[in-house]
């Protein structure tokens, strides 16, 4: 007994939710929507062309109900001698077209519109199969599929019932033998379209949302790079900004020891000079030592200096050994730059030859370092990929501060208040041009 009420406490509910679906909204202005004009094709077209495109579903239904008035009125001037008009063919025309009209602006209300209308046409039905029309029977269908793929499940069901049983009762009502009606007919093509609607409904849903998850995963992954970059260089930074914090500190503890009868004023400055010194190396060990810590630990890599441009014919050495071949082009007077600047232009050329590798095997690189006054510039320029190059050695994995590319090199550039550019050359080849500004960094420094 307990399977029993259950089982009649589900339909009771699901017949209240199909009944709530098919009459609280019965009246929602809902308008069909324009079709989409995202495809490539459509959008070679004018714009005039396009909006005539998006309107294409509005034309169709009132081309629809046109042939539906036509072919009404067709039927009764061809079968005039068994006593129709074209009056009576324009009415039965009517009652096909207008739900299909509605149609446009108020879904349910054409489907309540569409099932009352058969009773509209029933003292016409020595002429016309019972209860539809062949006009009515098309123009229903074509409601109720559209209906149904806008709408939850239940209503799809709803119609479905309500129309079946409907037609059913009016088939009772007129003593007419159930195979000599069209009751048959209609259950049967419209479950069949109904299905057809639905699944079609349910896959390009789902295409849509599995659409829309790449594209958040990729917003995603693009956001995880940028700040797995910037956790790199804040652990670079770490580095760099922690040894000249020490050496400040040093050097303001042992300055009054190494002049003779120093002002107790300027031994009390150096005393703040080391006290602040202290107190900010702390601050940043506190901040950005985690990161520090946990980017090693996630990498694994060891305690080392950070390299600076003196270091890089051992990266070119690396990369030619890798297979690839690259010259050095410098110019200008070569000469020391702050280290944070050095550390950048080295991830930056470290980088850009990565990119060579995976991208242009073979190819013919250059990296060219280019001294000015007012800081450097850094360009890695490669030629078009050589068909069939295979590197020598395979590559090996990406040193520390590689491996996120263009994003990369961005965060660096910017990070210096530098300019980057990148794009491909006349010859087919790729080129990463870089200006990391120095002399504001340097006057800072010093």
């Amino acid at each position: 007994m307990a399977i029993l009420r259950d089982a009649v406490l589900v339909v009771w509910r699901g017949l209240l939710v199909m009944w709530r679906n098919l009459y609280v909204g019965a009246l929602a202005l809902r308008p069909l929507p324009q079709l989409s004009t995202d495809a490539r094709v459509l959008q070679r077209l004018p714009g005039w062309g396009r909006r005539a495109v998006s309107r294409l579903p509005h034309a169709a239904l009132v081309a629809l109900a046109g042939v539906l008035i036509w072919g009404s009125w067709k039927l009764e001037s061809d079968n005039w001698w068994e006593g129709g008009t074209d009056l009576e063919g324009v009415f039965v025309g009517l009652a096909a077209a207008l739900p299909l009209l509605l149609l446009l602006f108020r879904p349910l209300a054409a489907w309540w519109l569409s099932l009352a209308l058969i009773f509209a046409v029933a003292p016409y039905s020595w002429l016309y199969p019972w209860p539809w029309t062949e006009t009515g029977l098309t123009s229903h269908l074509v409601i109720m599929v559209i209906v149904a793929v806008r709408s939850p499940l239940a209503t799809a069901v709803g119609m479905w019932l309500v129309a079946t049983v409907t037609a059913s009762v009016a088939t009772e009502i007129s003593d007419r033998p159930l195979d000599a009606t069209n009751v048959p007919l209609f259950a049967g093509c419209s479950a069949v379209a109904l299905t057809v609607a639905l699944l079609i409904r349910g896959l390009t849903s789902a295409r849509r949302e599995v659409v829309a998850k790449d594209e958040i995963t990729v917003i995603e992954r693009s956001k995880r790079t940028v700040l797995e970059e910037r956790t790199t260089i804040a652990r670079e930074l770490h580095d760099v900004v922690a040894h000249h914090m020490s050496v400040i500190a040093i050097q303001a503890e042992a300055a009054p020891y190494r002049m003779e009868n120093v002002p107790p004023e300027l031994v009390k400055s150096f005393a703040t000079i080391r006290e602040n010194a202290v107190a900010a190396l702390a601050e940043l060990r506190r901040v950005l030592g985690v990161i520090r810590i946990s980017d090693y630990e996630l990498y694994d890599a060891p305690e080392a200096p950070q390299p600076t441009l003196d270091v890089l014919d051992g990266l070119l050495a690396n990369v030619r050994q890798a297979g690839l071949p690259v010259e050095k082009v410098i110019t200008g007077a070569r000469r020391e730059l702050p280290q944070g600047v050095e550390l950048s232009a080295f991830r930056i050329i470290q980088e850009g030859l990565s990119n060579v590798l995976r991208h242009a095997p073979g190819a013919e690189t250059r990296v060219e370092l280019a001294y000015v006054s007012v800081g450097l510039g850094v360009r890695i320029v490669n030629g078009p990929v050589v068909a069939d190059a295979v590197p020598e050695t395979e590559p090996g994995p990406p040193g520390p501060g590689s491996g996120h590319g263009i994003t990369g090199m961005r965060e660096r550039v910017a990070m210096l208040d530098g300019e980057l550019t990148t794009g491909a050359t006349a010859d087919g080849g790729y080129e990463v041009v870089a200006f990391l500004p120095a002399s504001a960094v340097a006057e800072e420094t010093a």
